[in-house]
């Protein structure tokens, strides 16, 4: 790429990120999906593959829940980033992750496929940007199980909040207090009922740029191919690439600037 393609890149990656909340830190939910052990070791490898790109961004990286596999790997994770446009650039990771690969944990050899989702939210600054009626809340608590890495709690200070008109639920259990633990998994839950809200807006608005992908397994966005060949596809795009070792290892900018830069809708 020469000079004058890198500069037309980033100017036209700085007009796509100037939506409302593009600016903000992100809140990143990864979960395991379709593929026992071998979908929670999945989520595991996108957790260190952001983690690795944040790194390399030298960006803010914080674990706020963490719940581990059974065998291995992790059930669920929800992390936040801090830094310059988090949201903006990773609002295109949303979606399903697709891995096929021969499992590690099948004695047979045989090639497995593995599904994750992945949710990315924008940070709140305050309770006013979107209001939540307390009514409309279950509220649980129950002993924390030790995610993490910290030690399993005597008293009940995990919490659950259940929003109950969108059935998003929302657990946290990694503080010391069942105060710090209500107060993070309030945020979150602000944070999906405002993607939510985004997300409809762009619906509504004639001048959407992209495409816009539903939260659940059935859209899946990418899938990172090990055997029995090597290649991580953006289906969105139809950006690709072989080096799917160093995709895993946090250089994913060149799939999210394919994708905010693009204009496909299909």
């Amino acid at each position: 790429m020469n000079l004058l393609d890198k500069i037309y890149k980033k100017l036209s990656l700085s007009l796509k990120l100037n939506g409302e909340f593009d600016s903000r830190n992100a809140i990143i939910g990864i979960k395991q999906g379709a593929g026992g052990v071998d979908s929670q070791d999945w989520a595991d490898i996108l957790f260190r593959m952001y983690k690795r790109w944040a790194e390399i961004r030298n960006f803010n990286f914080e674990i706020i829940d963490y719940s581990p596999g059974d065998e291995a790997g992790i059930k669920s994770v929800v992390i936040r980033i801090e830094g310059e446009n988090a949201y903006g650039l990773l609002q295109s990771e949303k979606g399903a992750h697709r891995l096929v690969r021969i499992s590690p944990f099948d004695t047979g050899n045989r090639r497995h496929t593995s599904f994750s989702l992945v949710e990315v939210m924008p940070e709140l600054e305050n309770d006013e940007e979107i209001k939540i009626d307390n009514n409309d809340l279950r509220i649980d608590v129950f002993k924390a199980g030790g995610a993490g890495g910290q030690s399993v709690q005597k008293n009940s200070t995990a919490v659950r909040i259940t929003h109950i008109p969108s059935k998003i639920s929302v657990s946290v259990q990694n503080e010391r207090s069942q105060l710090m633990n209500k107060q993070l998994a309030m945020k979150i839950l602000q944070g999906r009922l405002k993607e939510i809200e985004i997300l409809e807006n762009k619906k509504r608005d004639a001048e959407i740029k992209g495409e816009h992908i539903s939260a659940d397994f059935g859209s899946q966005i990418r899938s990172y191919v090990m055997h029995p060949y090597k290649m991580v596809k953006d289906h969105r795009t139809n950006f690709e690439t072989s080096d799917i070792d160093k995709v895993l290892d946090g250089n994913i900018d060149e799939f999210i600037e394919d994708f905010l830069i693009s204009n496909i809708r299909k």
